[in-house]
């Protein structure tokens, strides 16, 4: 049986042992990383309709709904760059560039989230079901795959309108940030333009 004294001792221990443990996790989790953007991508220009636009924040696995960049070596395994970060959650990044690529293109009344604005016309919904890096054994150049699925929704009766798949793909020459990042745009980047488009024509 232990005895109170060192009893307290060896508790006194094992409760500094775990602060000095649960220190270093804060320490680690707030060590700053180096941040990437994306931009947005407008779509080809055309005639402006007084149409008013929500965009959603898009729904997204648990994996990818991270500031993390996601790297998947096979489709059962998640890891993370451990040298980098977004800027914002993918969700909400992949929403702000959404809402700008169709702003930009400039054919659509107001386009915005749906935190606040006037009431809309359409709702656009989104899902974000790929934004990863996929690295294979044996090869330094690394792919990169994006893939959006979106509906559009009339508010006035919940009908949907119309929903497309947008997906890109490209490589990066390595799996250093600087080349992965360009790679994620160079991924994303026609989609944006290609939704922005789609969007226009539909509603």
């Amino acid at each position: 049986m232990i005895s109170l004294p060192r009893r307290a001792l060896l508790l006194g221990l094992v409760a500094s042992s775990s602060g000095c443990a649960a220190l270093g996790a804060l320490e680690n989790a707030s060590r700053a990383l180096p941040t990437y953007e994306l931009t947005p991508v407008a779509g080809s220009g055309g005639a402006r309709r007084a149409v008013t636009l929500v965009v959603a924040r898009p729904e997204a696995p648990a994996a990818i709904s991270t500031d993390r960049i996601l790297i998947k070596p096979d489709p059962l395994s998640v890891a993370y760059l451990p040298d980098a970060r977004w800027s914002e959650e993918v969700p909400q990044l992949v929403q702000s560039l959404v809402i700008r690529s169709i702003a930009e293109s400039g054919r659509l009344g107001y386009v915005g989230s749906a935190d606040g604005g006037p009431l809309p016309d359409v709702a656009l919904l989104l899902r974000v079901d790929a934004f990863q890096a996929e690295p294979v054994a044996g090869q330094d150049a690394v792919p990169v795959r994006t893939a959006l699925s979106a509906s559009l929704i009339r508010d006035s009766d919940q009908r949907v309108l119309a929903s497309r798949d947008f997906a890109g793909a490209s490589l990066a020459a390595s799996d250093r940030p600087a080349d992965l990042v360009p790679a994620f745009q160079n991924a994303l980047g026609p989609g944006l333009a290609a939704l922005a488009d789609w969007v226009a024509r539909t509603v």
